[in-house]
């Protein structure tokens, strides 16, 4: 057996609203669920973003919780890769640097197609790379 995809993925911050606007304004994801003080999720694609704030994702859950989700969470910088294609990756660069994000780095992969990188309000090291970087048209 082989998952067929990656459903979701998270992050840790520390600042819903912040990451609010960061992801759902500059990267323009659609927010779908939000419960404050611990996390805010976007769709994107037919994968979900999930943003928690660590704090409220390491403690057990209370023994009544509605949905009994383990405790997880992570400390220090996290890293996601967004799919596009080589004209897009311009056009995000452009659209990153008009709203302030700065490009930590652009360049070609050695076995064909581009990676830009930057980075969340967190700290987190963002990406967007052709998926031809990992073998896939």
């Amino acid at each position: 057996m082989q998952p067929a995809a990656i459903l979701e993925a998270a992050l840790y911050v520390d600042d819903l609203a912040e990451a609010e606007r960061f992801y759902g304004g500059v990267l323009g994801l659609e927010r779908i669920a939000r419960v404050e003080g611990r996390h805010v999720f976007f769709r994107c694609g037919r994968a979900v973003l999930l943003l928690f704030d660590p704090d409220a994702t390491q403690a057990p859950p209370p023994p009544d919780a509605a949905l009994p989700v383990p405790p997880h969470g992570a400390r220090g910088a996290g890293h996601l890769c967004f799919a596009a294609g080589a004209d897009e990756i311009a056009a995000w660069k452009q659209h990153l640097e008009a709203a302030g994000v700065a490009i930590e780095a652009d360049f070609e992969w050695p076995q064909g197609g581009r990676s830009i990188y930057f980075r969340d309000p967190f700290g987190n090291s963002m990406e967007f790379a052709e998926p031809r970087i990992w073998g896939f048209s």
